[in-house]
């Protein structure tokens, strides 16, 4: 025979100590899985195509049986030694790149040291380089990356001895730099102050012990 319950439900403000850490946990695990680098992921795709990267697309099924490309971009933290970011793509010349990574993020130095550090070695190649990134390995991290880089020269001119080398080590940076912007953002999205503001906006209630309710 059913029956019926009563139960007292809590905001979270109401919660002890305990019990609203116990809440903000579960939050945080339900919501591991979520797509909250989608942001990021979508900040970094501005990026590469001031810089001329164009990334890499994968196909992959969605749920409902349908599919979407998605960037070649991956990663892994934020806690493990091997931890890191990686990418695919192919990277080429572009115009005004310095200036326009400047108006994008104007107060972003390392975002503008590595646009002059492309610009740099183009310049000393008469703007024909392009390298094609790839990723290998199961690990991710910006040393997982394989780099190969040419001069697209119409009269067959050899890249100057430090191009292949330069270009590497600066498109591996922008990985760094990618893990960085990935780590402050999962930093933030877990961090007592946003996972309560999601809690109060969305009028979660508990029991008293924490515990999801209602």
């Amino acid at each position: 025979m059913s029956r019926i319950i009563t139960t007292t439900v809590y905001t979270l403000n109401e919660l002890s100590s305990t019990a609203r850490e116990k809440a903000r946990d579960e939050y945080r695990q339900h919501h591991a899985d979520s797509n909250w680098y989608e942001n990021v992921y979508e900040d970094f795709r501005e990026v590469c195509d001031i810089f001329g990267i164009d990334l890499r697309q994968r196909v992959i099924r969605l749920s409902n049986g349908r599919f979407m490309e998605e960037p070649c971009i991956w990663f892994s933290g934020f806690c493990s030694q091997g931890d890191g970011a990686c990418f695919e793509g192919l990277w080429h010349w572009q115009p005004a790149a310095p200036r326009k990574i400047r108006e994008y993020a104007p107060q972003d130095r390392e975002l503008h040291r590595i646009a002059d550090a492309l610009q740099a070695v183009q310049k000393r190649n008469f703007w024909q380089l392009q390298a094609e990134i790839s990723h290998r390995g199961r690990y991710c991290h910006p040393y997982s990356m394989d780099i190969t880089v040419t001069r697209n020269s119409p009269t067959g001119q050899v890249m100057t001895t430090d191009a292949e080398a330069a270009v590497s080590e600066v498109l591996r940076d922008l990985a760094f730099w990618l893990y960085r912007q990935l780590e402050n953002e999962y930093d933030w999205l877990t961090s007592d102050a946003a996972v309560d503001e999601a809690l109060l906006i969305n009028e979660y209630t508990f029991t008293e012990a924490g515990l999801r309710a209602g």
